[in-house]
């Protein structure tokens, strides 16, 4: 079967082709899926450059999103035919992952796919349109339903896919990037105005702002997220999935102990798969966007080296998907 390959040719050195290698055999427990569609996500591009955060073992096969049709199955919760996808736990890290022909995986990683989505369309969203919902998910859970939401690196997978989903339902979505060539983009996916991240992101030692957001989706980190806690208002929420920017931000306790804000992290890679499954079913129905193609980029397997370059220098827009 034919696979995207990343090789450790020594220290820090890594080189990735598409090579044909042996198609997987199973264990008691997993399931063979003949692979439809994946996507790239950054953490695909930092595997593939061989950041030890990500992935230790090489030969490796990035992609941590993968959705399919079962092909073989050693598992009494899956049959040949299913269509199923996949998104996060070990996929994709040290596990070979969705950018191949076949994929195996352990039972539990498994999501039936649900109705009203196609197969093309879970792949457009993703892990990036996973954590999109879990994070609209958690204002809506803290009673954040209506006002402004600023949303951070906004024409990222994670960010273009909360625009989009926020719009849909009804808010007042603020977009921040740095992209000015992308104010139109950002437009038609949803965003109501476009904050320049030149204009937010600056030294700012005021504890606090003056209150604007009801709440935000952080994708970056480091001192955006600062600057944001900032400016949200009394009872506000805001979440953190990424880090982009920075790890680090240096902030204050007077959001908090003065306005109640609350900061919630979102990780969509070992969230249980009841939560991901529920998760799924909103992105299927009530979070489906009306935008969805015009986020999409979709390449084989041979273009996915270029784009992973694209997406190391901060240069992508939107969601690559990665048909097979």
């Amino acid at each position: 079967m034919k696979a995207f390959v990343v090789e450790k040719i020594e220290d820090k050195k890594f080189v990735a082709s598409v090579q044909e290698v042996e198609q997987p055999t199973l264990v008691e427990g997993e399931v063979l899926i003949k692979t439809s569609y994946s996507s790239l996500n950054y953490k695909d591009a930092l595997s593939s450059a061989g950041n030890p955060g990500v992935t230790r073992v090489f030969p490796h096969v990035t992609g941590i999103d993968v959705s399919g049709v079962v092909a073989e199955s050693k598992s009494s919760l899956f049959s040949v035919g299913d269509e199923v996808l996949i998104t996060g736990y070990d996929l994709g890290m040290n596990t070979d992952g969705g950018h191949s022909e076949f994929v195996k995986a352990p039972d539990t990683w498994i999501v039936k796919k649900p109705d009203n989505i196609s197969l093309r369309e879970l792949m457009i969203y993703g892990t990036a349109g996973l954590t999109s919902a879990l994070s609209v998910n958690e204002l809506l859970n803290n009673g954040v339903t209506n006002g402004e939401v600023l949303v951070t690196g906004a024409t990222g997978g994670v960010g273009s896919i909360s625009v989009a989903i926020l719009s849909k339902l009804g808010f007042e979505v603020i977009a921040l990037s740095g992209k000015e060539n992308q104010i139109d983009y950002l437009k038609e996916i949803g965003a109501k105005e476009v904050i320049l991240r030149k204009d937010f992101d600056i030294e700012n030692k005021k504890p606090m702002g003056k209150e604007r957001f009801s709440g935000v989706i952080d994708t970056v980190g480091g001192n955006i997220l600062a600057e944001a806690l900032k400016q949200i208002k009394y009872d506000g929420v805001a979440t953190c999935c990424g880090l982009t920017a920075s790890p680090v931000f240096n902030t204050n306790v007077f959001p908090f102990i003065l306005r109640g804000v609350r900061l919630i992290g979102i990780d969509s890679v070992e969230s249980s798969l009841v939560k991901k499954t529920q998760a799924w079913e909103k992105i299927a129905n009530e979070f489906k966007i009306d935008t969805l193609g015009k986020l999409a980029h979709e390449i084989s397997l041979d273009e996915i080296q270029q784009a992973y370059e694209k997406i190391l220098s901060a240069k992508a827009v939107g969601r690559y998907l990665v048909k097979l």
